[in-house]
């Protein structure tokens, strides 16, 4: 392990990768959902933890490292959250020092010979990615996979078929798979339009409904106005409800985000697929 580590970490270096560098590798992983298996080994899981974290921070990379569903990643590592719902099942970050990162979001699965594609809708990617931004303070978002591609020969893992996230926002081939590319392009180009109250805002977050939620942005420290607002409904079922926020009227369909950049009109719900063509 420590060989292996050493010798891509310096094959990286000697090539200017690394972003303290001028490269583009801004954060580096070790171990993959190790956390499933840590308690089997008891102490032992536990000290070979330290063992690597010490290991990988020696070898001056300059930039974070991070441990995917490692709820103990010792300092100074990030641990952070895999799956479909991180905004729900993410227990936050292990140490206050550390930002709030989700590693895989699931776009699909991966399927096995015999079984059909797993089909994750647009609408629900895009209402769980929102979620994390808010309710988790969430900073990095990584699609697995946004593109998909191809297990050529006997490369694949067990029973795994040849193509590989073929439902992803980019299939096997490099097309477009509408509307989930469209879906997430509109949603990205929304939450980059907000992005300053995003990042130096303070959040306030109040219920407007039974179980409906605004999360608002305010400037100057919280003593500003209004910078951007998220009228959350996280209702799997139901009908469309109808909330008010600053004496707007708004309806909030099940299961979807609306986001108001202005805190007065809405440019993007979740829920309300726009894009079924390339865009």
């Amino acid at each position: 392990m420590q060989n292996f580590t050493t010798k891509i970490v310096t094959m990286l270096q000697s090539q200017n990768l690394f972003a303290s560098q001028g490269g583009p590798i801004i954060l580096a992983q070790v171990e993959n959902e190790y956390g499933n298996v840590e308690e089997a080994y008891g102490e032992e899981g536990k000290s070979y933890l330290r063992w690597i974290a010490e290991l990988v921070v020696g070898l001056n990379t300059g930039v974070p490292w991070v441990m995917c569903k490692q709820d103990d990643a010792p300092e100074p590592l990030i641990n952070s959250c895999n799956g479909k719902k991180c905004g729900e099942t993410f227990v936050g970050p292990n140490s206050p020092n550390k930002p709030s990162i989700w590693t895989e979001n699931w776009t699909t699965r991966y399927q096995a010979f015999g079984e059909d594609a797993v089909v994750r809708s647009a609408t629900d990617i895009a209402f769980h990615t929102l979620l994390f931004i808010l309710a988790k303070n969430g900073s990095f978002i990584n699609y697995y996979m946004y593109h998909g591609g191809t297990n050529f020969g006997r490369s694949a893992s067990a029973f795994v078929t040849t193509n590989y996230y073929d439902q992803a926002p980019i299939d096997e081939y490099g097309m477009e798979r509408q509307p989930k590319w469209g879906h997430l392009k509109e949603l990205h180009a929304a939450v980059k339009s907000s992005a300053g109250p995003l990042l130096s805002g303070v959040q306030v977050n109040f219920p407007v409904g039974p179980n409906q939620w605004a999360y608002v942005y305010y400037e100057d420290g919280g003593t500003g106005q209004c910078a951007v607002a998220f009228l959350v409904n996280p209702e799997k079922h139901g009908t469309p409800v109808p909330v008010t926020f600053q004496n707007g009227s708004y309806v909030l369909p099940p299961k979807s985000i609306s986001i108001l950049p202005d805190c007065k009109n809405v440019v993007f719900n979740t829920a309300t697929v726009r894009s079924c063509r390339r865009v």
